[in-house]
């Protein structure tokens, strides 16, 4: 496995983002058959040569959604009161009534080596990041548009859908 680069693959993101939107609003308008299928074969390729201790951008420049089980969970592993997690750690999003974390990159995330110090009891967003088969795939297709910026596994899983799907390749 060859090592990773983010300001590779930002700058890669930023020139093939709209392309790969523009595919996914397409899957969205009009499901392609056997998309399930094709989703699912390719995201099996896409992690053949996914590290993702390799990258962590996600930790680095999102925030997961806190639930509440998550935050009782985590404020106990961490030997605080929810109260005092919540007030030191997260913000609510008052659009969607989320929990949030205050800053970027994640407070868990240890810089050095990418991992996260909470890993057993991490948020269950974090767990099933980046939602390649949480749900059916058009059912999902929003999350897959915003995860295209962040993840490059999503990346490389939608360039391979498109590429499979419409021929069409990427720069």
């Amino acid at each position: 496995m060859e090592p990773f680069n983010l300001k590779s693959f930002k700058r890669k993101m930023m020139t093939n983002r709209p392309i790969l939107r523009r595919f996914l609003s397409r899957v969205e308008s009009k499901e392609p058959k056997g998309l399930d299928k094709v989703m699912h074969q390719e995201n099996a390729e896409v992690w053949k040569d996914m590290d993702c201790l390799a990258c962590a951008n996600c930790c680095k420049t999102m925030s997961p959604t806190f639930t509440t089980e998550d935050v009782k969970r985590i404020s106990k592993h961490v030997g605080m009161s929810v109260q005092a997690f919540r007030d030191k750690y997260l913000y609510l999003d008052k659009a969607d009534n989320d929990w949030m974390n205050k800053q970027q990159p994640c407070q868990f995330l240890n810089l050095d080596d990418n991992k996260c110090s909470i890993y057993e009891v991490r948020p269950s967003d974090c767990a099933g990041f980046p939602h390649h088969t949480k749900k059916k795939p058009l059912d999902y297709i929003h999350v897959y548009k915003q995860n295209v910026e962040y993840c490059p596994a999503t990346y490389k899983l939608v360039e391979r859908m498109m590429y499979r799907m419409e021929g069409e390749k990427l720069k």
